[in-house]
């Protein structure tokens, strides 16, 4: 496989998953009870000023009344246009406001990955040295236990400890760089918890093999075998796990910045759900589709670049 057919399987999949997950959810808001004029209206105005001739007027305005095949098919149109409209809240151009939200979480996905691959494989190849040792076998039960814990819980802990308890870092929202703690420790426990076993078991999986025992036996040290034999080989399965566990990330997201007061995407998702606007829905639902495709096609190029046979 080349890197130009990774590149164009993917960009394939980008459009298909973001007409996809785009008509899910234009079918999912318009499923919801109620009357999402009202709910919009809401949002605008206030729900102490809301009447109904506010909001007969955003319905006029925007077209709820339409049947369902013409608003999907407009929308459809639209989405090839490369137009997402405009927010039916904030009439803001719906693109603007996803690419400002979306920088927020790259920045918090990019420092809770940092965390997890520094430390996830980190431990996971001391454990997987000596296997069945103490050391193995308590960071095992470790990352079992993490694993079980719901992202949300996790960061209610951090905060009670580290923000109620202590004082020492902010609870919510983006005042300084410390805000960014909590939440990119939040993300990155889970997924440091899943690289120690894969790392763990992958290294032992190298150390027991017979091209590691070969390296040995011609007198290398099991430094020097590592770094030639060693690292290169366990990296692989390492990478294909990160790609996966990139959707536990992306959806562990929209849980940990609603919690966090995070301007992402995924807060954003939450608002606009809860306001009904659907153009925003549909735009930060693709957003999140297409950083998912995005970061697995980074981890499909990586395992390429480390091992060459699949060239």
């Amino acid at each position: 496989m080349t890197v130009a057919c990774i590149i164009a399987r993917r960009l394939v999949q980008a459009v298909l998953v973001s007409l996809l997950v785009s008509t899910l959810s234009f079918f999912m808001m318009r499923a919801l009870p109620g009357d999402a004029a009202m709910r919009v209206a809401a949002a605008r105005y206030g729900h102490d000023l809301v009447t109904a001739r506010a909001a007969d007027a955003v319905r006029a305005e925007l077209k709820l009344d339409q049947p369902v095949a013409i608003a999907l098919l407009s929308w459809w149109r639209n989405v090839l246009r490369l137009d997402l409209g405009t927010s039916a809240v904030t009439a803001a151009p719906v693109v603007d406001e996803v690419s400002h939200q979306l920088g927020c979480t790259i920045r918090l996905a990019l420092a809770s990955m940092g965390i997890a691959l520094v430390a996830g494989p980190l431990i996971g190849l001391l454990c997987g040295l000596w296997p069945g040792g103490a050391f193995d076998q308590i960071w095992r039960a470790l990352a079992a236990a993490i694993r079980a814990v719901p992202p949300f819980i996790l960061g209610l802990l951090l905060i009670v400890a580290f923000s109620v308890e202590m004082a020492a870092l902010p609870a919510a929202g983006t005042l300084d760089s410390t805000s960014l703690i909590l939440p990119a420790i939040t993300l990155a426990v889970g997924l440091t918890a899943g690289l120690i076993r894969v790392a763990r078991d992958a290294l032992k999986s190298v150390t027991e093999s017979g091209y590691f025992a070969f390296a040995r036996t011609k007198g290398l040290s099991l430094g020097q075998a590592l770094v030639r034999h060693g690292l290169r080989n366990a990296a692989v399965p390492v990478t294909a796990y990160v790609g996966v566990q990139l959707a536990f990330l992306i959806e562990g997201v929209v849980a940990v910045e609603t919690l966090f007061a995070w301007p992402g995407i995924g807060h954003a998702l939450v608002h606009a759900i809860y306001a009904r606007d659907v153009p925003m829905i549909q735009g930060t639902v693709m957003a999140m589709a297409l950083l998912f495709i995005a970061l697995s096609a980074l981890a499909d190029l990586a395992i390429l670049a480390i091992d060459p046979r699949r060239r």
